[in-house]
C-alpha cells in the first residue's frame, strides 16, 4: 500500500461551493418552518414548498392554482367545508380567499403540518384511516391522487367519497378517464389542469357537478 491510497479523497473548490451552497438553502428552509411553526396563530404560513419527486409531487402552475380556487369559492357557501386530498398546492390560495370556509389538507408530507389542525396525515395506502367525524362532511372535496395507477386511484377515491357531502373534482391523468368515470361518477372537465413543470402525461379534471360553469 503507498501513501497516496491513505490519502482522502478532496473535494474540489466549486464542489465545495456547491455543497454549502446546499446545506445553506436547507438550514434557511428550517428555519422558516420553524419560526412558522412557533407563529401560526391561526394564520396561513406564508412558505413556498420545493416539489419532492420521490413522493411524486408536481405543483399546479400559477393559472390552475386560481382557476380552481375561484371556482372552489363560487361552488362552496362562505360557511363550507373544502377537502383537499394530496393537492397541497390550493391551500394557500384557498385559505387566503376563504371567509368562514373550513379548509382541510389531507396530505401524507408531514411539512404540510405547519397548516396545524387544518392538516390531516393521509396515506392513500390506507384511506379510511381518517377522522371518522369526518364522514360526509365537506361540500366540496378536491383531490389528485399521487401515482397514476388503479390502485392509487381505486384507494383515494374510497376516501373521497367517505368524506364528500356533494360535489367531487378529481384532477389526474388522462389515461385514467375511464376507471375514474367508474369509481366516481364523474365527466371529464372543459378545464385543463397545468403543472409548473411540465409533465410527460396529459391531465385533466373531472366531477361529479358542471364544474366549468363556475369558470365563467
Amino acid at each position: 500500500m503507498t501513501d497516496s491510497d491513505d490519502e482522502v479523497p478532496q473535494l474540489s473548490g466549486a464542489a465545495l461551493a456547491a455543497l454549502e451552497e446546499f446545506y445553506a438553502e436547507r438550514r434557511e428552509k428550517e428555519e422558516q418552518i420553524n419560526k412558522t411553526l412557533t407563529n401560526v396563530n391561526n394564520q396561513t404560513p406564508d412558505i413556498v414548498f420545493d416539489e419532492d419527486w420521490q413522493l411524486s409531487q408536481f405543483w399546479y402552475d400559477d393559472e390552475t392554482v386560481n382557476t380552481i380556487t375561484k371556482a372552489a369559492l363560487r361552488i362552496t357557501d362562505n360557511d363550507g367545508k373544502i377537502a383537499l386530498i394530496s393537492c397541497p398546492t390550493l391551500y394557500r390560495a384557498l385559505k387566503k380567499n376563504a371567509g368562514s370556509r373550513q379548509i382541510k389538507i389531507f396530505e401524507y408530507d408531514t411539512r404540510f403540518s405547519v397548516y396545524g389542525s387544518d392538516f390531516i396525515s393521509f396515506d392513500y395506502k390506507f384511506p379510511l384511516h381518517v377522522p371518522k367525524e369526518m364522514a360526509s362532511d365537506f361540500d366540496l372535496v378536491i383531490a389528485d391522487p399521487p401515482f397514476l395507477s388503479g390502485e392509487c386511484l381505486t384507494k383515494t377515491a374510497v376516501t373521497i367519497k367517505f368524506l364528500s357531502k356533494n360535489n367531487i373534482l378529481l384532477c389526474t391523468g388522462s389515461m385514467m378517464a375511464d376507471l375514474a368515470e367508474r369509481l366516481l361518477n364523474v365527466n371529464k372537465c372543459d378545464f385543463q389542469p397545468h403543472h409548473k413543470n411540465n409533465l410527460a402525461n396529459e391531465f385533466s379534471c373531472y366531477a361529479n357537478f358542471d364544474f366549468d360553469k363556475f369558470l365563467k
